[in-house]
């Protein structure tokens, strides 16, 4: 991204994020999810890092949050309330320690403190003569809101403190079970949900009326105590329990020796995060030394000292790089969008389902685009939301009939009458299936023993196949009523079936049956991408670097395992336990030569012939070029071929040279 295409990104991004935090801190409504706004404001921070030229006073990153609202008096903090910087990543976390660790005299953090990032209402309580006298909201970080009122009817806060002077820092929350017991009240009164705790006790407290905060389960969760000074963050929560604030329980400290304890609690909090009283969405990580702390400064908004950490987020935004459309094994067209790889939900998502030509009408999603995506038990997520604010200036609008004809020249497509869907013109779904078990289990893919068209047909027609997945649940029994098997016919073709459950890769590859990936192609990814997990989530980046792979192949592959349809069968597959032996190309005596044969071979089969050529690295193609290495001439060999490899002057070999060629490689 150039300095002039990011400078125009990050105005858009400060407009949407501002917009979203006068909406959220303000007028407690939520325009989007907390998720997705933190995933924009992370883009944010790092093109302001990349370019710092860029920064100005006003931008979001700069400030905790939106203006109060005016009917509460407004008071200026004594300390500011500051915001963490967010970090999403161990790589991330390990970078903070890194930068802190060259400004610290001696060169190492000695203690890390840790605690679960509330979820709630940031407020500051403020103690004189050891009673408690105010309450102000973060408001903007320098002035908040005098919510005392409110504030006082929370019973677990102490109005009597044993020290004389002291500002206590929080969170104002509601329990999880207090909320859904609020809620069945509402159902039961025939009155509107709430919407999630946060809002709710942001709403409470925000009330001129102080009977509706005290009808609400409000509770405090303090986190700092300001004053008096602690010499550990680990002292200062245990002086706040001591005064009798309730904290979350879930503070730790990790010596400098425990950095790896560190992470596998990060990595394990997540799903223990699921079973607090609270919502959480994050875990906050100091430098646990109060003096060192301080001493690091503040840089912009953000303490050098501390970070928040967020859970992987059931939400996040990325950019549409492509819209490619994959037909399914029942002829559906399903047009997928390729997104540049996003973190949703614990895992890189690379894909989103776009449905059909209704949904992209409904989104008026565009290449190029920024969405909010999301995952909620689906492998492939789904798109929420366009954010049309972040538009490029020069995009058109995604034209589904012009991509159909364009990536499928040789097909017709028909939608249905009362379907949503565009389907290949004139073949059935049944006659698609049977094609594709057929090639599944053709010689140069797996190679099934008795999975021939007549058996196939047969096995369809029965209703006992409806999926490449039925095969592997397939029982002789079953098999043996059909008019085409007997017992031992039907157990030899479930022993067959068996048998191909450990494939090469590339065979495997081949049997998927990807437009344009054809044996030689297979073998090429298999090398490339090790395992079948590599390939399903490469980018069109990794496919365009592979050799011999363009734009027609890379996007055929993409769309091929951004289908819905495709993913569930693989996971299928995987669950009957099918699973292609990771590639182990260490030995490849022939690499980069290229043979063809011509003819029949009397020792072997052209495909078996073509296999053991491979398997030692070489290319094997069907016409003959300056590039190709030698012709392999068999019994009644092709003319044009021959004809072709001597005025080329290309070598050829016959099948005795053939057979040493390949005796002396393996």
């Amino acid at each position: 991204m150039t300095k002039n295409e990011a400078e125009q990104r990050i105005l858009k991004l400060r407009e949407l994020i501002n917009d979203y935090r006068y909406h959220y801190h303000v007028l407690d409504e939520s325009i989007m999810s907390e998720a997705a706004a933190d995933s924009l404001k992370h883009e944010l921070s790092l093109l302001e890092n990349e370019y710092p030229e860029l920064i100005t006073p006003d931008s979001p990153t700069q400030r905790v949050a939106g203006k109060p609202l005016d009917k509460f008096t407004k008071i200026t903090h004594d300390k500011r309330m500051i915001s963490l910087a967010d970090v999403f990543s161990r790589e991330e976390i390990e970078d903070w320690i890194t930068r802190n660790e060259k400004l610290i005299p001696g060169g190492k953090i000695k203690e890390f403190f840790t605690d679960i990032k509330m979820d709630g209402l940031a407020c500051s309580l403020k103690y004189r003569n050891g009673i408690f006298y105010q309450a102000v909201t973060r408001g903007d970080g320098l002035v908040g809101e005098d919510v005392t009122l409110n504030v006082k009817t929370i019973e677990n806060i102490p109005l009597k403190i044993s020290v004389s002077e002291a500002e206590i820092r929080g969170e104002i929350v509601i329990f999880k079970k207090d909320f859904e017991e609020l809620n069945k009240k509402q159902r039961k009164k025939g009155e509107p949900e709430f919407a999630n705790p946060r809002n709710l006790a942001a709403g409470s407290i925000r009330q001129l009326d102080p009977k509706v905060a005290a009808s609400r389960p409000l509770k405090f969760i303090a986190y700092d105590l300001v004053t008096p000074d602690s010499v550990t963050w680990h002292d200062a929560y245990e002086t706040l329990r001591a005064l009798g604030f309730q904290t979350s329980n879930e503070d730790k400290v990790f010596s400098s020796s425990q950095k790896l304890e560190l992470f596998k609690y990060i990595a394990e909090l997540d799903d223990y995060r699921k079973t607090l009283p609270f919502n959480t969405d994050g875990m906050v990580i100091k430098i646990n030394d109060r003096k060192v702390y301080d001493e690091l400064g503040i840089v912009g908004k953000t303490p050098r000292g501390a970070v928040a950490f967020k859970f992987p987020a059931e939400e996040s935004t990325t950019k549409v790089r492509d819209i490619v459309i994959s037909i399914g094994r029942t002829g559906a067209a399903t047009p997928v969008a390729i997104l540049d790889p996003v973190e949703v939900a614990g895992t890189t998502v690379r894909h989103a389902s776009l449905h059909n030509a209704d949904e992209i009408a409904r989104l008026d999603i565009r290449i190029g685009d920024t969405v909010i995506i999301y995952k909620a038990g689906d492998i492939i997520p789904q798109v929420k939301e366009v954010l049309t604010s972040l538009r490029p200036d020069d995009s058109k609008p995604y034209d589904y009939r012009e991509a159909l004809k364009k990536q499928y020249p040789e097909l017709e497509f028909e939608r249905p009458a009362g379907e949503v869907v565009y389907r290949v013109k004139g073949e059935s779904s049944d006659f698609i299936l049977k094609r594709a078990i057929e090639y599944y289990a053709s010689k140069p893919a797996l190679n099934i023993e008795g999975l021939g068209e007549k058996n196939v047909e047969a096995l369809i027609n029965s209703g006992l196949v409806k999926s490449i997945a039925d095969l592997y649940k397939l029982k002789a029994l079953d098999v043996s009523k059909l008019e085409r098997f007997a017992d031992l016919s039907a157990q030899n073709l479930i022993t067959a079936i068996n048998n191909s459950k450990n494939p090469p890769l590339a065979k495997f590859i081949t049997a998927l049956g990807i437009r344009h990936v054809g044996a030689q192609t297979a073998v090429t990814l298999a090398r490339k991408f090790k395992t079948l997990e590599n390939l399903v989530n490469a980018t069109e980046d990794d496919l365009l670097n592979v050799p011999d792979i363009g734009e027609v192949v890379a996007e055929s592959i993409l769309a091929w395992f951004a289908n819905e349809e495709n993913l569930n069968l693989l996971e299928e597959l995987k669950k009957l336990g099918v699973s292609p032996a990771e590639e182990n190309a260490m030995n490849l005596p022939l690499e980069g030569k290229s043979y063809i044969i011509t003819g029949t071979l009397s020792s072997m089969g052209r495909e078996e012939a073509e296999d053991k050529l491979r398997e030692l690295g070489a290319t094997v193609t069907s016409s003959v070029t300056k590039n190709t290495t030698a012709l392999i001439v068999g019994e009644k060999p092709g003319k044009s071929k021959t004809d072709k490899a001597a005025k080329l002057g290309i070598a050829t070999i016959n099948e005795v040279e053939f057979l040493k060629l390949i005796k002396q490689s393996f």
